[in-house]
């Protein structure tokens, strides 16, 4: 007589965390990006960590905000040009680089800013506890206001290549010239406001010509606000993506001699089903609220900061309850495995900032909160985790 147990089909098999891709810190992720760059210009004290780079005088970053490199390989009609300069990512190897984690903006652009991954820029997510007060701290839009210093104290690689002589400018919307968040992660040199693509496309070509060594940083967001609104398969998406794809192919055409054009991305995106199983509402669940004192982060890359003493609980409940849909680690388990950067480096101000419990998507999956965030849980488009579609993105290239 055989004797079954169901407990082996009721108990669904939790994802193994040593199988969750970890971003290319110190060799391949946006933070190597900048350091890599000046340092071919020659500005001390920073790295060449991606080694596929080869120095140029002039060096330009184009970030689109959304554009993940998986999205531009599935939209070869709508981005011809981006995708004839798929060959030459990753210097030519073909290959993308990483965005870090979580996948996200704040993050992402304080990545890219301070050439430094986030347990150590410190700005771990879109929102994260401010150790000093137990609040929620917004990152993105800096709410409630925190002291951008103390906050992000490091100096950002424009700041270091503008000290050693490299002509260094930001041209973006002008609403960002005064934003903490460009403060701490984004400043130095000259900030050019100007409000269309087009704009900003003859202006960064501007700019570069304006030194020997120059370093121009430019920026489009609107493809990841389509994609926030409407998803990547919708028709306002595409057009953005299309858009794009001329804008890019502007900058090009106008690059002076002796530069290397960067076009790359702050994350990717993926849509989220609007049905129960895809959008677990935290909210509305009593079971994984028991013992959290607060629930940041977004859908897809969650901090769960417990009441003292629970923080055990809280893991099990987690893992029990998503462990089979999301990678469910402990603050340690996630600084150890690498996600923030790599394992030993994150600094003492940045710890209790980082979950005692963080969750990141491997499903097409998020954890909304339909009261407390109302706007960010009825996105369509999300982003933040680990998967290839969140993680990896472009690192074109042109060179003149």
């Amino acid at each position: 007589m055989s004797h079954f147990a169901p407990s082996n089909w009721d108990e669904p098999e939790l994802l193994d965390l040593t199988g969750a891709p970890v971003p290319e810190y110190g060799t391949g992720s946006l933070a190597d990006l900048l350091p890599t760059l000046v340092a071919g210009q020659g500005v001390p004290g920073l790295t060449a960590s991606i080694p596929e780079l080869t120095p140029a005088d002039r060096n330009c970053v184009f970030l689109v905000d959304g554009m993940g490199w998986e999205q531009i390989k599935a939209h070869p009609d709508e981005a011809p040009y981006l995708n004839s300069l798929l060959g030459t990512s990753r210097g030519g190897t073909g290959r993308p680089i990483t965005a870090g984690f979580p996948a996200t903006t704040a993050t992402s652009l304080a990545s890219v800013g301070t050439g430094l991954p986030p347990a150590r820029h410190g700005l771990p997510g879109y929102t994260v506890r401010n150790p000093a007060t137990g609040e929620l701290m917004n990152q993105l839009r800096w709410h409630p206001w925190t002291p951008p210093k103390p906050w992000q104290p490091y100096p950002t690689v424009f700041q270091l290549a503008d000290k050693a002589g490299v002509a260094t400018a930001q041209v973006s919307s002008p609403a960002f010239q005064t934003t903490p968040l460009t403060k701490v992660a984004l400043s130095g040199g000259t900030f050019l406001g100007r409000m269309t693509g087009e704009e900003r496309m003859d202006l960064a070509a501007e700019r570069l010509a304006a030194g020997d060594r120059s370093l121009v940083y430019t920026y489009y967001s609107e493809l990841d606000g389509a994609g926030h609104r409407h998803g990547v398969n919708s028709d306002a998406w595409r057009g953005q993506l299309m858009y794009v794809d001329r804008l890019v192919q502007r900058l090009a055409g106008q690059l002076p001699p002796r530069t290397a054009l960067y076009v790359t991305a702050d994350h990717g995106m993926v849509d989220i089903p609007f049905d129960e199983d895809s959008r677990i509402d935290y909210d509305e669940d009593w079971e994984l609220g028991a013992g959290v004192a607060l629930l940041g982060g977004e859908g897809r890359a969650r901090h769960v900061y417990a009441v003292p003493g629970a923080e055990a609980d809280v893991l099990t409940v987690w893992r029990e309850v998503l462990g089979d849909r999301f990678w469910i680690a402990s603050r340690e388990e996630a600084l150890e495995l690498g996600w923030f950067g790599p394992p030993g480096e994150c600094d003492e101000r940045v710890l209790g900032r980082i979950g005692d419990v963080v969750a990141a998507a491997q499903a097409d999956a998020a954890i909304t909160a339909s009261v407390n965030e109302p706007n960010e849980s009825a996105l369509t488009g999300m982003h933040g985790s680990m998967t290839a579609a969140e993680q990896l993105v472009p690192l074109l290239e042109i060179r003149t």
